[in-house]
């Protein structure tokens, strides 16, 4: 018998069946020993130490796409609530606006309405519609005319002060001229000091003319109508002294002012009644007859 070429039991190892008989044998007491000893926690630890890296690595592509798709996403809603919230905005500051302008014009119309007293119960409440189309021209045209009885050369204010005066009336509308206009001129009166002198328009300000340069009258005075045109009622303000120039050796004083009346902001104004009718002037005194001379008395002989 050739024992030569009969491998040894070294060699050979184990038989499968003895290999799976060990391995479930260690299994066993591998799960006994670490479910009554915690045995394998350590190992289990260790592990989770040496494979978080890995683990990152492989969750690292779906994380970034998740990531990337938020991202995105989180813009598309911001943008879109941006939008949405400028809208809102928008919608906000144009109720705001015409809030404030209806609050404004309820201030004016009861600052005007409580200018009608019993005196000037019969004045017209008229709406500003447009400006006139002459640019080089202050006028505007309000929306009374001949069917609320206006009529050419009646006074107009608001709730500060004069405004301008009526200078043509149409069936349903009338034109207003602006005091600023250079063709206007008021007769006021100084309220401080009483002295009386008239204001004129320049095209688009006014100014007193024509006002002695010793004259008292300072930056500050308040001008108001003086009521002897037979026009203006007595007392309206009118424009209040904003510069006086007095150049050496000019006979006039140069008086700037500033109306005191929304002359072009004002949307309602008040068109005052005429006011009574003013005696008539007085008639001239006669000339006494002058003596004949001498000689024109012998030729009348």
């Amino acid at each position: 018998m050739n024992f030569a070429n009969t491998p040894r039991f070294s060699n050979q190892g184990l038989r499968p069946g003895s290999q799976l008989l060990l391995c479930t044998l260690t299994s066993l007491a591998l799960l006994v020993g670490d479910s009554q000893f915690g045995l394998m926690d350590r190992t289990r630890d260790a592990l989770s130490v040496v494979l978080y890296p890995i683990q990152r690595a492989v969750n690292m592509p779906m994380a970034a796409a998740a990531h990337i798709g938020e991202f995105f996403i989180t813009q598309t809603a911001l943008k879109q609530e941006n939008a949405a919230l400028r809208s809102r905005e928008l919608a906000q500051s144009a109720r705001l606006a015409r809030l404030t302008s209806l609050e404004q014009e309820v201030q004016q119309l009861k600052a005007l309405n409580s200018l009608r007293t019993d005196s000037l119960r019969a004045g017209q409440l008229g709406e500003v519609l447009y400006t006139a189309r002459d640019p080089f021209s202050y006028k505007i045209i309000i929306d009374k005319g001949l069917d609320a009885g206006l009529a050419a050369g009646l006074p107009v204010v608001d709730e500060r002060g004069l405004v301008g005066q009526v200078t043509r009336v149409q069936p349903l509308t009338a034109e207003v001229t602006l005091i600023i206009d250079k063709n206007q001129m008021v007769p006021v009166v100084n309220q401080r000091t009483g002295q009386r002198s008239l204001l004129y328009g320049y095209g688009g300000g006014v100014e007193v003319r024509y006002l002695p340069a010793a004259a008292d009258i300072q930056q500050g005075d308040l001008l108001v109508t003086s009521g002897i045109d037979g026009l203006y009622s007595e007392g309206i303000p009118v424009a209040r002294v904003t510069r006086v120039d007095r150049p050496a050796g000019a006979s006039f004083a140069r008086v700037l002012c500033q109306s005191i009346a929304g002359v072009q902001s004002s949307r309602y104004m008040l068109v005052l009644p005429p006011r009574a009718a003013m005696p008539p002037r007085p008639a001239p005194a006669p000339q006494p007859a002058k003596p004949k001379k001498k000689k024109d008395t012998e030729d009348e002989g």
